[in-house]
């Protein structure tokens, strides 16, 4: 194999499951695939564990890269010993390559090069070589015309051992670990931005060891110090630093006098503190970023997730004050059939007309359900539906609005509904979020939903990458109906992309639908491996093939039907038929291709076809006599409804439009490691107000002793 065998361990999979794999991605499968039609091979990796895999795969080859660079620099610079080829070689890290490669590195002109230059290096030799102190006699024979007194002859020389023992890798190696393992980060406020750095209040005098600081603090930090508002810096006590560089005197072949020693301390503030405390706070911050980015993309999942309402007729709601509130119908499709505005609130307060709108509106349009955005006059418009009284059961939904705007004046909406200005698309977004979440969040860029921490600070790359499979991996697993689905929505499947996602919708248009799955082949680009990779999650309602409306890969159409043969049934009679499927002997089907786990998987699909994973959706109602902060009391225990998550806690809307958090240590009465474990997003809670202050727009609330439903 072309990758160590300590990478199995490493990711706690065997050795033949990981060599499968890599094959697997060798032949161009998707991790969505593999995770779910490939169980054998992989011994069933989850879609999440095949992600973290490739990105192993992607630093380990990084890594391969920069060792072949490295040796084929050294070896142009006729540098290369067998000593060095083999040190680079057996790295495992990209960090001892570069602390290897760094005196051959080509750098800008240091301090020591230029003593070099000038025929110090002897008196560098000279002065390390040996155990006494008074070196003036020696360096008097060196001054020229660029080092012209003893004193500059002594510090040229100094310059040289400084660099020396700064480039030594073990040293390297050794510090760069007592920095990640003993440093201490610092910050304080810059005293002219005081006023402005009021934000950061808890970082005006801190300390703390970095190992400790949590990721939501560190990025915080390092938000004040990007915004030059706070000055940080990070060390090991310097006492510790010293004493570990003269413990490499001996592997540096240096002995002890005053001129090294003052030589080892200029190295570690000059030369050794600004690069590691770079390199461990880069460290950090990589840390931190990828802490919070799996938190970010968790809330993005559950968001994604969420229940669906399904295909009903919608009334969706935009709620405002002055500028009314923008009213939409959609059909059970999400098409979108009528849209106005209505003022029930001040300053028109047109009540009565507004009222009797609404009601026609529903009658007219047969509608089944209500969405209301939850910004800006929300629990007013949620109040003002309750006070009517409808002639058939119409349910009532508040809809968080979050990033709605934000696609409104996507260039996506604009071509979705040209005719229509930015309120109206708003609306139209918060009714299709309610019969289907993934469909309507996933056309939005997800930094603009509102969930997470600190997503503007991490790293975008990974941040857009995260989600980028998160989204991947939400879609995939619940599977779309290809003839309803969105372009979007289409480029997210497994072996689709965005160009092949606009064929797929320009041919069953011009076709009027696809009838069966085997009918995708006919569009242009739509090869065989494209319909290995993507068809099991591509769904046809009312199908000719009764899998095709299934999970069921249709690779597996002609096992299933022995199946059913086997049982004395026909394919329709068999799927959703649980007694008759008890009668399948699992065992009987398994073969060199086949196994338990997708067996499994198959009769699962059979025994429940088409279900939706993401469950039913519930109603939510606020408590009807609190609306505003000032309403708050301590003490008082609410319903609420989670809107966030992060690793410090979790965020709960009472309806007051305002969040209060529920800190980790309040979420119950055990100790708590991961809020996901004990709350999830959209999840409907109760608190206990425990502390509110208006000015700082800062509500406390507890769960501990709170009985939940």
């Amino acid at each position: 194999m072309r990758y160590p065998e300590y990478f199995s361990r490493q990711l706690g999979i065997s050795r033949n499951a990981f060599e499968q794999t890599l094959l697997l991605f060798d032949s161009g499968a998707t991790i969505p695939f593999i995770a779910r039609y490939r169980k054998e091979k992989t011994e069933g990796l989850t879609d999440e564990q095949l992600f973290e895999l490739k990105k192993w795969l992607k630093t380990h080859d990084d890594l391969v890269a920069r060792k072949a660079f490295v040796l084929t620099s050294l070896k142009e610079k006729f540098a290369l010993t067998p000593s060095l080829e083999k040190s680079i070689l057996e790295a495992t890290h990209l960090e001892e390559v570069e602390d290897i490669y760094l005196p051959f590195k080509e750098k800008r002109k240091t301090r020591a090069q230029s003593a070099r230059e000038a025929g110090l290096l002897p008196l560098a030799e000279v002065i390390m070589q040996s155990s006494q102190n008074d070196f003036t006699s020696t360096a008097k024979q060196f001054i020229n015309t660029k080092y012209l007194t003893i004193e500059d002859v002594l510090g040229g020389a100094k310059d040289i051992i400084a660099e020396l023992i700064s480039e030594h890798p073990p040293l390297r190696k050794a510090m760069r670990e007592m920095f990640m393992e003993f440093a201490v980060m610092s910050a304080s406020v810059i005293k002219s931005k005081k006023d402005e750095a009021i934000k950061f209040s808890d970082y005006f005098d801190y300390h703390q060891p970095i190992k400790k600081i949590p990721a939501h603090r560190f990025l915080a930090i390092m938000r004040g110090s990007n915004e030059k508002l706070l000055r940080v810096s990070l060390a090991p006590a310097e006492d510790k630093s010293l004493q570990l560089i003269r413990s490499h005197f001996h592997a540096l072949k240096i002995k002890y006098n005053t001129l090294v020693w003052e030589s080892a301390e200029d190295c570690y503030h000059r030369l050794l503190l600004p690069s590691i405390e770079n390199e461990t706070t880069s460290w950090y911050k990589q840390k931190a970023d990828k802490e919070s980015v799996k938190v970010f993309a968790g809330n993005i999942r559950q968001l994604l997730m969420a229940p669906p309402l399904g295909q009903k007729n919608i009334l969706a709601i935009d709620p405002g004050f002055r500028s009314g509130c923008k009213v939409v119908c959609l059909n059970q499709h999400g098409a979108l059939m009528h849209n106005e505005t209505i003022f029930p609130h001040p300053p028109q307060l047109q009540t009565k007309q507004a009222l009797s709108k609404i009601s026609t509106l529903v009658n007219q349009y047969k509608i089944e359900a209500i969405a209301i955005g939850d910004g800006t006059a929300g629990r007013e418009t949620e109040a003002f539906i309750q006070r009517l009284h409808f002639d058939r059961k119409v349910q009532l939904f508040i809809v968080n609005e979050d990033g709605a705007s934000v696609y409104s004046a996507s260039a996506l909406a604009r071509k979705e509904f040209p005719e229509y200005d930015v309120t109206v698309r708003g609306a139209v977004s918060i009714g299709r979020r309610l019969m289907d979440p993934l469909a309507e969040l996933i056309k939005i860029d997800p930094k603009s939903v509102g969930v997470g921490q600190y997503q503007h600070d991490v790293d975008q790359g990974l941040l857009e990458e995260e989600l980028n499979q998160t989204v991947e991996s939400c879609v995939n697993s619940i599977g779309i109906n290809v003839n309803t689905a969105s372009e979007k929505l289409l480029t997210y499947i497994a072996g689709i992309g965005p160009s092949l996602a606009k064929k797929i919708t320009d041919a069953r248009e011009d076709c009027g639908g696809f009838k069966s799955r085997n009918e995708l082949k006919k569009v242009k680009g739509f090869g065989d491996k494209t319909f290995e990779q993507s068809a099991g999650f591509l769904r046809i309602l009312k199908p000719a093939h009764p899998l095709d409306n299934s999970a069921v890969h249709p690779e597996r159409y002609a096992l299933v039907e022995k199946m059913a043969k086997d049982v004395n049934r026909n394919l329709e009679e068999l799927i959703g038929n649980e007694e008759a499927l008890k009668g399948i002997v699992l065992k009987n089907y398994i073969s060199a291709d086949v196994g338990l786990l997708t067996l499994h998987d198959i009769i699962n699909e059979l025994a429940k076809p088409g279900r939706d994973v993401r469950g039913i959706i519930k109603i939510f109602e606020f408590d009807r006599s609190v609306r505003k902060v000032s309403d708050l009391e301590t003490g008082m225990i609410l319903p609420g409804m989670v809107t966030n998550i992060t690793n410090f806690g979790a965020f709960v809307d009472v309806g007051v439009k305002q969040d209060g958090l529920v800190h980790v240590s309040q979420l119950c009465d055990e100790f708590v490691t991961n809020v996901n474990t004990v709350v999830k997003l959209n999840q409907h809670v109760k608190v206990k107000v425990v502390s509110v202050d208006e000015n700082k727009k800062r509500i406390q609330f507890t769960m501990k002793g709170v009985e939940q439903n």
